[in-house]
């Protein structure tokens, strides 16, 4: 019998201890501990036959909760909707073919405003793929123009190192959504895992700290300026970045602009706030972004829809300043006077260290502010209020009195996405929930599930619309089957809203299939699904059907309000405009045919 040779060591020198040996485990197994490893506590999915190793595994453990969606494309909204709200990654797992596809839109609107998401997707067997086998398709192909990064996974000793870089990935730098596509046969196949605890990509390694000398430059600017102003993006909510931007306003005393991405990063309530900028941002908004002389741009992108016309833009001098984490978005658009890559927060911070030791003088800008109060004075948000039919304006306003600082409020896309970011006065980040660079419809209620799956004790609504919320309207199901009791809050036009406005506006009032005939019963259909719908048809009913509906904790509600179907969305820039042709309501059109009302 051969033995081991004995291990010669020093006397009084004590053995090394050995390395425990990793566990040895199916790849599907792998997952499960990977996201428990990554803190993730749930994930949204749809199972299919190539994903089947995992959901076994999910069964097999009860750390890990899984919640059944009724479409892919839900489950990556709510996992989005989880992540927007509570700023962690959202977690998404779809099978092959369909499953991926139908999961598209989904990641792409996280990719368009960089949501932190790992979506896992099921793929055939290793050795058929390119073999047109049943259910393939090729996931990293679609999906690489809308994520942040994505993999395929073909060797099962691969997948551990693989889903740490995924999580990695998708929450540092500027986050956004990555995807493991993994083979049947690598979720059934054996190895060891080996999950490390950190992870270094030589070529990743995104910039924190902003440049000492571009900071300082910016200060300088900062000490001069009469009109300062600052556009604040959803960069600055996902850096966390809300005291900061608050101290650096107090501190240059200047006006505050949020887009639709970053309402409630500075609170609506403060007197600097003026509102959210661009196509329906408001006049003062507008008219100060376009007259400051110094703009301060922070995780944000100068998009089409908050600049308008890039060379009417840059038509009047400025200087600018322009932070943001990822190098690709500054000067894409507009080019900055002093550009700093870094994490919003911390650039912030070393920003106002630099200013407060020789901060600006007191009264730089008095005239400013008298320009502020002028085109304030215009009330470009208002509205008839005494109007017979409900004005959707109202319902918006209404629902914040009653629901306040702490609910979360998820909107779908469209005119009711428009009035609910101009009229509900968001006092908080991450309270505001919406898809704003794709502008997905459908959104909204796979939305309200994720946020109130996160935050179990507030109140979540969404505000929708008749046509948004029939995309996903089968997600009701879902709210049942897990007790999700959010709120929705519909304003029924009987239109495509949005739609139908821009032909009001530049089709000459064409209203090419843009009116919704043969709609459901709300009500009823929401009772079908198990839950309470309410009809709401006068002015004087709005308050009591809000009031109703929020105190119903351990029931989802309906609110089908049948709002003015004639009302739009003003003040309005039309598209390839540049920030000073606003229009500021109806009048400002050529007269022409009256909408038709549903």
């Amino acid at each position: 019998m051969n033995m081991p040779a004995p291990e010669f060591r020093p006397n009084n020198v004590p053995a090394a201890p050995r390395a425990a040996a990793s566990p040895v485990m199916r790849g599907a197994d792998m997952v499960v501990r990977a996201l428990l490893a990554e803190g993730v506590t749930s994930v949204w999915g749809y199972p299919g036959g190539a994903v089947l190793p995992i959901y076994d595994a999910i069964a097999a453990q009860d750390g890990l909760r899984h919640l059944l969606v009724r479409h892919e494309q839900a489950a990556v909204h709510a996992a989005d909707g989880f992540a927007r709200a509570s700023g962690q990654v959202g977690v998404a797992l779809v099978t092959s073919g369909p499953g991926v596809t139908n999961a598209v839109t989904g990641i792409a609107t996280a990719y368009f405003d960089s949501i932190p998401l790992v979506v896992l997707s099921g793929n055939v067997p290793t050795a058929m793929i390119g073999e047109d086998a049943f259910q393939e398709c090729d996931a990293v192909g679609i999906t690489r123009p809308i994520v942040k990064h994505n993999f395929l996974v073909r060797d099962v000793a691969e997948l551990p190192v693989t889903l740490k870089k995924a999580f990695h990935l998708a929450r540092t730098g500027r986050p956004g959504p990555v995807l493991v596509d993994i083979p049947k046969d690598v979720a059934l196949a054996c190895g060891a895992f080996d999950y490390p605890a950190t992870i270094d990509i030589r070529s990743y390694r995104p910039a924190l700290d902003g440049h000492e000398g571009q900071i300082r430059q910016a200060a300088r600017l900062l000490r001069t300026a009469r009109r300062p102003y600052l556009y604040v993006g959803g960069g600055a909510v996902a850096a966390e970045a809300a005291a900061e931007v608050a101290a650096l306003a107090r501190l240059v005393d200047a006006p505050v602009t949020t887009t639709l991405m970053a309402l409630g990063c500075f609170p609506a309530s403060d007197p600097r706030f003026v509102g959210m900028p661009g196509m329906h941002g408001t006049y003062e908004a507008n008219r100060a972004m376009q007259d400051c002389d110094v703009l301060v741009a922070i995780g944000a992108r100068f998009d089409d829809r908050v600049i308008g016309n890039v060379a009417s833009f840059a038509a009047t001098p400025r200087e600018i300043i322009h932070i943001d984490i990822d190098p690709a978005s500054i000067g894409k658009r507009v080019k900055p006077t002093v550009p700093i890559v870094g994490d919003a927060r911390r650039v912030l911070r070393s920003l106002i260290a630099v200013l407060c030791d020789t901060p600006p003088a007191p009264g730089n800008c008095e005239a400013w502010w008298r320009d502020i109060a002028a085109w304030r004075a215009t009330q470009c948000l208002a509205y008839e209020r005494d109007a017979q039919r409900i004005k959707p304006q109202f319902v918006i306003e209404t629902l914040c009195q009653i629901a306040g600082d702490d609910a979360f409020i998820c909107s779908d896309v469209g005119q009711h996405q428009m009035w609910a970011a101009q009229h509900y006065r968001f006092g908080r980040p991450r309270r505001w929930i919406n898809s704003g660079g794709l502008g997905t419809m459908g959104v909204g209620l796979p939305y309200a599930m994720g946020v109130k799956h996160a935050f179990p004790e507030h109140d979540v609504i969404t505000v929708t619309g008749d046509g948004s919320i029939q995309m996903c309207i089968q997600e009701l199901s879902t709210c049942r089957q897990y007790n999700l009791p959010v709120k929705i809050v519909s304003l029924n036009n009987g239109y495509l809203g949005m739609v139908r406005q821009l032909q009001h506006v530049e089709y000459e009032r064409r209203y090419s299939e843009s009116y919704m005939d043969a709609l459901p019963d709300f009500p009823a259909l929401a009772r079908a699904y198990g839950h309470v719908g309410i009809q709401v048809t006068t002015p004087a009913d709005v308050e009591p059907a809000l009031r109703e509906a929020l105190a119903q904790k351990h029931r989802a509600v309906f609110l089908d309000i049948h709002v003015d179907g004639s009302e739009n969305v003003w003040p309005m820039i039309r598209g390839g405009r540049g920030l000073e042709e606003m229009l500021l309501g109806e009048n400002a059109l050529e007269p022409g045919p009256a909408a038709a009302q549903p």
